[in-house]
């Protein structure tokens, strides 16, 4: 997601620090530069036209221009506009535990609106809310059977009827929700591949009876500048309230991110980055924009970490590390959970001055994590804890038992042992300056 964007724009701000001071012509060109990028992004050309105004109109501000650090100056300008492009305005979706609130999500056929269901059922589940999934798409095949099928893997009930009337359908939500407590009621909607009078007659029948208190568009982030034009005409029918943006993980160049709110006035909600139904986020604008200007994201870096990592397993393993006592079981959960916290490489971009660092198409190989753990799991529990014990015969057994060479078993053990020393080492405040003894890792 706006890997092409972040490239491009670290390239136009890297020439701008190197500027001593900035001239009428330099912020011109740096404007020009900043709105080919945008385009490139599939970011709408209308509103690319007024960012470039206001960013140009603050850059040759008197504070700018006369500043000892003009680039840094133009780049913090670039940064409050994003996120004022982006801005949220503080949209959230309440929720209550003694209350019933209704959400219906519509958008085309493909946008990712039945996963998206799961996902939000999955996210409000972990706050302690009581969620119900509604199959009112009874047009697509297998919609219905998708929907159940998710709502089993979250052990969500689903209400699912032969009919093909949604009113019906949604009458015989209402009832299974006050019948069962539920807090929160997630509808799933019919869509076309084109926008058509007969499915917004539906959901606006739909609208009408069930009465949400939240409609949102789900719209696919890899048809671009299209999600745009479609949210608009979703918006002129059904006023929804705000966005879900699904597939962002992909190869989404993100114009519809930084697009939709200023199209429409309505904000993006929430993402999805990623297939699982535990991979949607809340969508701040402030950190998508440090994302974009490869500032990182230490905050959503945090709250996965936090989500994949038990507070009491973490305080016994920093004793651990303390007494220089860490095992190969120990490095094993550590992998297992980090590959809890999503995608290696995204994890990294989100370290500030790391980001944007990396190129464009870095992608850590998921292979090496899977062999890793294919060795570790491969060895008993003995070796495992007391890893000397690996002779030469033992090595044999466990690369014919894992499938991997014994040059590999014995990089990951001499990896092991610098990264037991470079622990010991930061325990008792001894770490090399610039992280020298940084050992190599196997991913």
């Amino acid at each position: 997601m706006f890997n092409s964007l972040s490239e491009r724009l670290d390239k136009i701000f890297r020439n701008l620090k190197g500027v001593g001071y900035l001239t009428e012509q330099n912020v011109k060109d740096t404007m020009r530069e900043i709105r080919l990028a945008l385009l490139e992004a599939d970011v709408n050309f209308k509103i690319v036209k007024n960012f470039i105004a206001e960013v140009e109109k603050r850059s040759m501000g008197v504070e700018v221009m006369k500043s000892l650090t003009p680039g840094q100056q133009v780049i913090k300008i670039v940064h409050e506009q994003l996120i004022h492009l982006m801005d949220t305005g503080g949209f959230e979706l309440k929720t209550y535990d003694n209350k019933l609130v209704k959400v219906i999500l519509v958008g085309l056929q493909g946008s990712g609106k039945t996963t998206a269901c799961a996902k939000l059922a999955s996210y409000y589940r972990k706050k302690k809310i009581k969620p119900m999934l509604v199959a009112c798409d009874v047009y697509r095949p297998a919609a219905i059977h998708q929907l159940q099928v998710l709502g089993r893997q979250l052990d969500i009930p689903v209400v699912a009827t032969e009919d093909k009337d949604v009113i019906k359908i949604a009458q015989t939500a209402l009832k299974e929700a006050e019948r069962d407590f539920t807090n929160l009621l997630i509808f799933d909607t019919a869509g076309r591949l084109h926008i058509d009078e007969e499915m917004m007659n539906e959901v606006e029948r739909l609208k009408a009876f069930v009465k949400p208190d939240y409609i949102f568009f789900v719209a696919d982030a890899m048809t671009g500048q299209e999600a745009v034009n479609v949210a608009q005409e979703f918006y002129n029918k059904l006023a929804f309230d705000a966005v879900i943006l699904t597939m962002l993980d992909g190869d989404a160049r993100g114009g519809a991110a930084l697009s939709i709110k200023a199209a429409t006035d309505k904000p993006v909600a929430f993402v999805g980055v990623g297939e699982k139904v535990s991979d949607l986020e809340v969508f701040y604008p402030d950190r998508m924009a440090s994302r974009i200007l490869g500032m990182g994201d230490v905050l959503s870096l945090i709250e996965r970490a936090e989500e994949a990592f038990d507070e009491e397993q973490a305080e016994k393993l920093a004793k651990k590390m303390q007494k220089n006592q860490f095992t190969l079981n120990d490095f094993l959960n550590q992998l297992q959970s980090i590959k809890k916290m999503g995608p290696l490489d995204s994890i990294l971009k989100m370290i500030p001055g790391l980001g944007s660092k990396l190129p464009a198409d870095f992608n850590v190989d998921g292979n090496a994590l899977k062999h890793v753990e294919a060795i570790i799991q491969s060895m008993t529990h003995k070796e495992r804890e007391k890893p000397e014990i690996l002779n030469g015969s033992r090595r044999l057994r466990i690369s014919k038992g894992c499938g991997r060479s014994v040059t590999e078993i014995n990089r990951l053990l001499r990896q092991f042992e610098d990264m037991k020393k470079m622990m010991k080492k930061m325990s008792s405040g001894q770490m090399p300056k610039g992280m020298k003894g940084m050992p190599n890792l196997p991913f």
